[in-house]
């Protein structure tokens, strides 16, 4: 008798959820993260971004900043549906991410810890798909609210029949 379980299609974190299951407020916790100067370095690398407001600590100390700091890139980057369970959930169901925005509010430095978050805040639904808008939100350990902004997913709606 063959084995019903096939690893690559039954591995899941979870089971796969459709437009129709969401809900207003409900909210996904994205690991939270130290930003170290390893971190800073690998996104300079990334973004090829050279502004030493971002890799050179004594340029930023003559700015009147601390310590170097992040890139506005590099917070939104920590809001990544992809950092937490969200993926997992929509695997069977996510058309595409459509949108991203953000406003960065207060500065991000080495050494901070940064706690991340997305809440639905609206549910549109379509004929065959929904589009699930969430607020994404940054903290820092003291806090503070460092960087707001939305993404939105276009999500299938369950089949029926």
């Amino acid at each position: 008798m063959a084995n019903p379980f096939d690893a690559a299609r039954d591995h899941r974190f979870a089971e796969t959820r459709w437009f129709e299951d969401f809900r207003l407020g409900e909210k996904f916790w994205i690991p939270s993260r130290t930003q170290t100067d390893a971190l800073f370095a690998a996104f300079q690398l990334a973004s090829g971004d050279n502004d030493p407001i971002h890799y050179d600590v004594e340029y930023c100390k003559r700015r009147g900043h601390p310590g170097m700091l992040a890139h506005g890139m590099q917070v939104l980057s920590k809001t990544a549906a992809g950092a937490g369970v969200f993926p997992h959930l929509v695997a069977d169901s996510l058309v595409a991410m459509l949108e991203c925005s953000a406003k960065f509010l207060g500065p991000v430095y080495a050494g901070d810890t940064l706690y991340p978050m997305l809440e639905i805040t609206d549910l549109v639904p379509q004929n065959t798909t929904g589009v699930v808008a969430m607020r994404a939100t940054v903290h820092n350990q003291r806090n503070e609210l460092v960087l707001e902004g939305m993404h939105r997913y276009l999500i299938r709606r369950r089949r029926s029949g």
